[in-house]
């Protein structure tokens, strides 16, 4: 911008002058320009030197030669205390070498006085040049400090800060790389700078595929780089758990400058996996135990069923015989064996239905017919109304999961028996692509998400528990006035699965899980609406 539409300001000037009529007309331009001039006029080396120390200057108006002292020696005193004071050399004769050699001393122009028009813009293109070196230097002094603050945070960081580029035709390097690399990589950050690949050696083989990818990914959507995985410093050091974040940004052409930290989750990380490792060790005690308790159901049940309902059925064909063969027997002793073959009936029935509590006798005909058979147990002591619907009458299942199945079933109807108040159930029970699927539906007073979550809720989380321990999942939805929908979806071969994938705490936090193709998930859909 032109320097006739500077603000008007204020203007302290010192004036290194002999002639008290020169300084009055080498001032006058600057007050007709519209300064409020401010001025200071001295004659000697030591007046000038208690100017500068007693006083702030906008800018220093000198004669070549004074009597007692010269413009050199006035720039040898700034330069003394330090001072950037812009000096203008305002003088009547003075040739062009020694012109010369006091800009090059420090003078910022000269100025004859016969001239004096042109000190104006002089003088502002001095004072804007002094505004530039200031702003300058305290840019200077912020930009320190900010880099001290910056190296002490970094140093003090439990972990590496680092800059990554990746160039065009794959190259890759570390612009920069803080101190902790040292400590968690054993590398000096140097070391790491000039050899970029060091860091890649480190992770190990079978990380370095998801390493890959997720920095492919990060540059191709200008995304966030984030990546945990395992690196190795050196043949005799343990592995580390390294959690890698970074936010990329794209600088010139295709080259992607990623700002970013590296910090060790050994610790955090060898606790997930710990606890990963207890949950997964007690959902197969858990699934063990529960294999136990039915095959410990099946043995009682048989045990009651062929033991003691056989005594009391031969004790009962004992007492028909006495009771009719008899003769002149008394009313006394007919109406006691009536009553003891009423109470062998009773308990005959008894033990049919404790047995078939324990373990239906009709889940060796499949999970289809158990199903059917359940419901109508339930319905009839319920009177509630139902209608079971199967796609086939027979679903080939693992005995195991058969019976994982139908407890889940005697669940939900328990449930319903004691919270639902529902007058009608519709069940229905299919498989398709690998996973079965089984659906109850009430039209009771519908469960609420505080019942659901509530701490006493245990059959609840029992039937979730037995889902996910079958690798299966189970939604519940209700609608107050409206009723209940209990889902639950199982792969076929969940027994497999279990069998076919032990815990590796060292190689994976992730549960096995089947992937459910297209049509389970629509069919899932389907069902839950």
């Amino acid at each position: 911008m032109g320097y006739e539409n500077m603000e008007k300001q204020d203007l302290r000037v010192l004036m290194i002058e002999d002639s008290a009529d020169d300084a009055e007309l080498i001032l006058h331009p600057l007050k007709e320009s519209g300064f409020t001039v401010h001025c200071l006029r001295v004659e000697t080396i030591e007046s000038l030197r208690n100017a500068l120390i007693n006083e702030n200057w906008d800018v220093i108006l000198s004669d070549y030669n004074l009597p007692d002292f010269d413009a050199g020696e006035a720039l040898t005193l700034l330069k003394t205390h330090d001072l950037d004071i812009p000096l203008i050399i305002v003088s009547g004769c003075i040739g062009e070498e020694t012109a010369a050699s006091l800009m090059k001393a420090g003078a910022h122009d000269f100025v004859m006085k016969g001239s004096t028009a042109r000190l104006v813009p002089v003088v502002q293109r001095s004072l804007l040049e002094a505004e530039n070196r200031k702003q300058f230097s305290l840019s200077q002094t912020a930009l320190k400090k900010s880099e001290a603050r910056f190296r002490v945070i970094a140093s003090n960081l439990p972990g590496v800060i680092f800059q990554f580029m990746l160039e065009q035709h794959e190259k890759i390097s570390f612009p920069y790389v803080s101190d902790g690399s040292l400590m968690l990589l054993g590398l000096h950050p140097s070391t790491l700078m000039d050899a970029p690949r060091l860091f890649y050696e480190m992770i190990i083989p079978k990380d370095r595929p998801s390493y890959s990818r997720s920095m492919t990914a990060s540059a191709k959507n200008i995304s966030p780089w984030n990546w945990e995985g395992r690196i190795r410093v050196d043949k005799e050091t343990e592995v580390k758990w390294i959690s890698l974040r970074a936010t990329p940004r794209q600088i010139s052409g295709k080259d992607i400058l990623w700002d970013g930290i590296v910090i060790n989750i050994t610790r955090n990380k060898l606790a997930e996996i710990e606890i990963a490792s207890s949950r997964e060790q007690l959902a197969e005690l858990s699934s063990y135990l529960q294999k136990i308790k039915e095959q410990e159901r099946a043995r009682i049940a048989r045990e009651i069923h062929d033991d003691i309902g056989g005594i009391l059925t031969a004790i009962k064909c004992e007492l028909l015989p006495w009771a009719e063969g008899v003769p002149n027997k008394s009313t006394f002793y007919q109406k006691k064996a009536e009553s003891i073959e009423s109470l062998v009936d009773q308990v005959i029935d008894s033990t049919r239905r404790i047995s078939m509590d324990l373990r239906p006798g009709i889940l060796d005909c499949g999970i289809v017919a158990a199903v059917k058979w359940q419901a109508k147990e339930f319905c009839d002591r319920a009177r509630v109304r139902y209608r079971v619907s199967c796609d086939s009458d027979e679903i080939p299942l693992d005995s195991e999961l058969s019976v994982a199945i139908f407890r889940i079933f005697q669940e939900t109807l328990t449930n319903i028996s004691k919270h639902a108040t529902a007058s009608r159930l519709q069940i229905r029970l299919t498989e398709k692509d690998g996973w079965i699927f089984l659906e109850v539906t009430d039209n009771g007073c519908g469960i609420t998400d505080q019942e659901m979550t509530k701490p006493q809720s245990f059959g609840i989380r029992g039937m979730r528990e037995r889902c996910q321990q079958l690798r299966g999942s189970l939604h519940i939805t209700g609608r107050p006035g409206k009723g209940t929908k209990v889902t639950i979806s199982i792969p076929v071969n969940a027994m497999e699965i279990l069998s076919n994938h032990p815990i590796d705490a060292n190689i994976s936090l992730t549960v096995v899980r089947p992937t459910p193709t297209e049509n389970h998930k629509n069919l899932t859909k389907t069902l839950q609406h």
